[in-house]
Parts: structure tokens; C-alpha cells; sequence
């Protein structure tokens, strides 16, 4: 006969150590809930604390379910999460983008719910081992998601949700890998405590349990992190703002970049008069020259204008065309006050957006979307953006790229004293500046390093290396923040491991997800009282 759904227990009574699977209603319940969780706990909402407990739901509701029952609620949840979370998408490419850009990141999710299901006779066999295994599980399903399709896309990892959390700390030791860790362990110890039933044998584990959450929520706390060692310097951000929200910001190219040379030039005079510390650098953010400076004259003449009224270099977000009109790049270009642009310093997204910032497929998505033919070929760049200013050395990236470990972490170890993220929120809305920010917040603590964000619309902020924000901006505001940044510092653990503490969980995963299949193999004794091989 077939193997028995594994919503239902095998033998009639379920033996009091192990935990009778939850009804398939209740488990798309919590699947929901859990997607819930997890959306509220990143930002803009910031409730930190519903990290753990989301994950912690998506469990409970995997555990003991057939494969494709853990894969289809592990799918639910990410529905649940990915559609409000990536909403902003919808603005500037329309629904058909945003669905099924939502739609994969649940599949990926929903890899995590069929491997829950999946290991659950070795959680059954050994419950200590369930934070563990729901740690790894989430640091491996993330490293999926940042890597594939087209590069991947790391937006709504856990760990971009602690920003106000103690667990933050813990990028400092093991990056955003290390911290979703953390938080999914702690998830996994309060559903390995719920699943314990009240009685006089279970208090001590259960009270075990509930010190492991203690340390794992709370413990991070006592993390020393790192102070930079260097000189400070006086930093500039320039939120120009733009004439109108949206996606035809471009066709406001001259608008915008006016903005910001007025406003650089309003710097100077307040500088001058005492109002304003005078800089040593001032930073545009991207696409605050969306007129080619290299190719335009009066783009070029207006720039270095601005540059020799504050008597400083500018870090100008500029779009470079090519000789072939279909393609572009999307730069962070050093100006100098005197010599204009130095392009020795110059940095080029290395990490294009799919189907943004260039398109894969270009015939197929056309055939899905009429504003395909709105995305140039942007070209990649083919090294680190690490800027010497004179003052200070940047370590620049552009917009999406904060999200990627490698590439944030390549600019420190090639010698930023500083970390700088320029970015153009124009085309989408308040809800993904913050997430943006967020992002920023762990990589300052990640890698010890102060660090920047410039908008043209917002937010715009200095971060500091224990993840405090100072001097956010409104957004769609026009505004100047001047701020005293270090320089420099240690290496942290974080940075001097790299890729390694997310290539050891990825590993252990593997190696774990291997070694349950024996048990899910083994001989069970079936409620109608036939024996058969079931599979767990």
C-alpha cells in the first residue's frame, strides 16, 4: 500500500517523545503567519523580534510533512512575504516584473520548507539538534537566493532585519551569514521548546531551550565591536531631489543635476559663513548626472563649477555612454576642484540589475512587458571601487550592490577607510530606501568601517560601526548633511573570513540533508498495523 501522508501520525498513538504533525489547515495557517512575521520584522516596519518567530512558524509547519507539502508551505510563506515586501518594483516595472520577480524568491523559500520537511526523522531522533538545523538551513537557502538566477537578488534576508537587534553585533564575527544564522537558530529553539509537552521530565530541556534563545537573542550583546583607528574626515552628502517621483525621472536629466550643483554651491556659501564645517569630500549620489560629464559640456562646466566653489573633489554618480548608443554605464566618477574629473578613480557598477539595468532574454521579456525596450545595455564594471580622494580612500558601491557580500566586502579588504553607497531611489518608494539602509547598517558593523548612503530622493544617512544611523534625510526632500567620519580601523573577523562561515553552513547542510536518508528509509509500523517502508 502507499506510504501514509506524513500529515497524519504512522502508528495510531504517536509516542509521547515525538510531536504529531499539525493538520494541513493549521500548517498553511502558520505558513501565512510565518510570511507575516518575517515581512513586518524588515524594514520599513522594523520588528526585529518577529524574525525569529516567523521562522520558527514556518517550521512547525514543515515538520513531518510529505516533501511537497514543506515545499508548497515553504512557496506560501514567500508569497506571503515577497509580494508586499519587493511592491515597490511594481513602480517602475509593472506588475508582470514584480509577480514574477516575487514569485521565484518564494520558489527559492520554498526550497527551505521542503528541506524542513525533509530532515524532520533527524529532528525527531535528536530534538536538540533543531536550532542547529534551522540555522544552516536558512544561511544555505539565502546563499541560493543571493547567487541564482542572473546573480541573484538578496533582498529580505533575515539579517537585513536586526538592524535595532543585539544579534547586529554578530556581523562584526561572521557577516550577514553568521546573523540570519543566529536569528533562525533562535527560531528554532522556540519551536523545539513549543513542541515539548509540560510535564516534570521536560522542565529541564525546556529550560535548556529557553537559556539557548537567551544566548542567541540576547547574548550578541557582548560582542565587541570595532573602533576605526583612523584620522576623521569631514564628509558632504547632496540629496538634490528630483522634479517628479517615477520612472521618467531621466527625461528630468538636466533638472536634477542642477539640483545638486545648486545645493553644493548653497554648501559653500554656508561654509564660508560659518554655518557648515568645510568638507573634504562631497558625495552625489547615482544618477546625479544622468548627462554624460565626459561627453557634455555643460554638464561637465556645471560640475566643476560646483566642485571649485566648495574647493573639494566630488564623488558624481554619473551615467558614461559608449560609442555604441545602446550601452552605458553606471559610474562613480572623481571630480576634482581644479582639474575636473580624474579618471584614474572612477568606479562601474559591477553588478547590473536583471532586467533593470540590462535585459536577459531581451525577445522573451518583451513579450511579457512593453517598457523592456525602456532598459539600455548596461556594462559591467571589472574591479573594486576603491577611490583615492587625496583625503580619505572610498570604498564606493552602487545602489543593489550593497546587498551582495562580495562585492562590499572587496572594497575593504583593497583598502577603503570609509564605505560609500551611492543610490537613486527616484523610481521606487520610501519602503525600499529603508530596506537599502538597513543593508548599509550591517555592512558598517560588518566591517568596522564608518559608512555613507546618498540618495537623490532619500534616504540619505551616515552610519556608524555599531549600526547607528546619523543624519537621515526625509525622503523626496531636498537636503545637505555634513559629518565627522573615522577612517580606517581593524580588519574585523568578518572581513578577514570572507566567504568561509556561509561556505561552512552550505557544506554542513549538504552533509546533513545527505546523512537523513537512512532514517527517512527505515521500516515503520503503519496505523492499519501493516508494516511498510515509509518515507520520512
Amino acid at each position: 500500500m502507499p506510504p501514509p501522508d506524513l500529515a497524519e501520525p504512522g502508528p495510531s498513538t504517536p509516542p509521547p517523545d515525538r510531536p504529531a504533525p499539525l493538520r494541513l489547515p493549521v500548517a498553511a495557517a502558520l505558513a501565512v503567519a510565518a510570511g507575516v512575521a518575517l515581512l513586518l520584522a524588515l524594514p520599513p516596519y522594523d520588528l526585529w523580534w518577529l524574525a525569529p518567530a516567523g521562522v520558527a512558524l514556518l517550521a512547525a509547519a514543515v515538520h513531518r510533512r510529505r516533501l511537497r507539502a514543506g515545499l508548497g508551505l515553504g512557496f506560501l510563506a514567500g508569497l506571503v512575504l515577497f509580494f508586499p515586501l519587493l511592491e515597490w518594483t511594481r513602480i517602475a516595472a509593472g506588475f508582470a516584473p514584480w509577480a514574477l520577480l516575487s514569485t521565484a524568491q518564494a520558489a527559492v523559500l520554498g526550497l527551505a520548507g521542503l528541506a524542513g520537511a525533509w530532515l524532520s526523522p533527524v529532528i525527531d531522533r535528536w530534538r536538540a539538534l533543531w536550532p542547529l538545523l534551522t540555522g544552516l538551513l536558512w544561511v544555505a537557502d539565502e546563499a541560493l537566493r543571493d547567487r541564482a538566477p542572473f546573480g541573484g537578488f538578496p533582498w529580505g534576508r533575515i539579517a537585513f532585519s536586526q538592524g535595532d537587534a543585539p544579534s547586529l553585533r554578530l556581523a562584526a564575527w561572521g557577516g550577514a551569514p553568521l546573523v540570519t544564522f543566529a536569528v533562525a537558530a533562535a527560531g528554532g529553539t522556540l519551536v523545539a521548546l513549543a513542541w515539548r509537552r509540560w510535564s516534570a521530565a521536560a522542565l529541564l530541556p525546556a529550560a535548556g531551550f529557553a537559556v539557548a534563545f537567551a544566548v542567541l537573542t540576547a547574548g550578541p550583546a557582548a560582542v565587541p565591536l570595532s573602533a576605526p583607528a583612523g584620522p576623521s574626515r569631514t564628509v558632504a552628502i547632496v540629496q538634490g531631489n528630483v522634479p517628479r517621483l517615477g520612472l521618467d525621472f531621466n527625461a528630468q536629466r538636466r533638472a536634477v543635476l542642477d539640483n545638486h550643483v545648486s545645493a553644493t554651491r548653497q554648501l559653500a556659501i554656508d561654509v564660508a559663513a560659518g554655518k557648515q564645517p568645510q568638507p573634504d569630500l562631497v558625495v552625489w549620489p547615482e544618477n546625479s548626472s544622468d548627462i554624460d560629464p565626459l561627453r557634455n559640456t555643460d554638464a561637465a562646466q556645471e560640475i566643476s563649477d560646483a566642485a571649485r566653489a566648495i574647493g573639494v573633489p566630488i564623488l558624481v554618480g554619473a551615467v558614461l555612454r559608449t560609442d555604441n548608443p545602446a550601452d552605458i554605464k553606471n559610474a562613480g566618477l572623481l571630480w576634482m576642484p581644479v582639474t575636473g574629473p580624474d579618471l584614474t578613480q572612477t568606479y562601474v557598477k559591477q553588478h547590473p540589475v536583471p532586467f533593470a539595468e540590462y535585459m536577459p532574454l531581451r525577445s522573451v521579456a518583451r513579450l511579457v512587458s512593453d517598457k523592456v525596450d525602456l532598459v539600455k545595455n548596461m556594462l559591467a564594471g571589472d574591479h573594486a571601487g576603491v577611490i583615492d580622494t587625496g583625503a580619505l580612500t572610498l570604498g564606493d558601491v552602487i545602489c543593489f550592490e550593497v546587498a551582495y557580500d562580495g562585492i562590499v566586502r572587496d572594497t575593504v579588504t583593497k583598502g577603503a577607510q570609509i564605505l560609500t553607497v551611492q543610490t537613486n531611489n527616484a523610481t521606487f518608494d520610501e519602503g525600499e530606501a529603508r530596506q537599502q539602509l538597513a543593508m548599509v547598517r550591517l555592512r558598517a558593523v560588518e566591517h568596522g568601517l564608518d559608512s555613507l548612503m546618498v540618495s537623490t530622493v532619500g534616504v540619505s544617512a551616515f552610519v556608524d560601526t555599531a549600526g547607528g544611523v546619523h543624519g537621515a534625510t526625509a525622503f523626496n526632500t531636498a537636503g545637505v548633511v555634513v559629518h565627522k567620519m573615522s577612517t580606517g580601523g581593524t580588519r574585523t573577523l568578518a572581513t578577514r573570513s570572507g566567504i568561509w562561515p556561509e561556505a561552512i553552513a552550505v557544506a554542513l547542510t549538504v552533509i546533513l540533508l545527505v546523512c537523513a536518508w537512512p532514517l527517512r528509509r527505515r521500516r515503520t509500523i503503519t496505523s492499519t498495523g501493516v508494516e511498510s517502508t515509509e518515507a520520512r
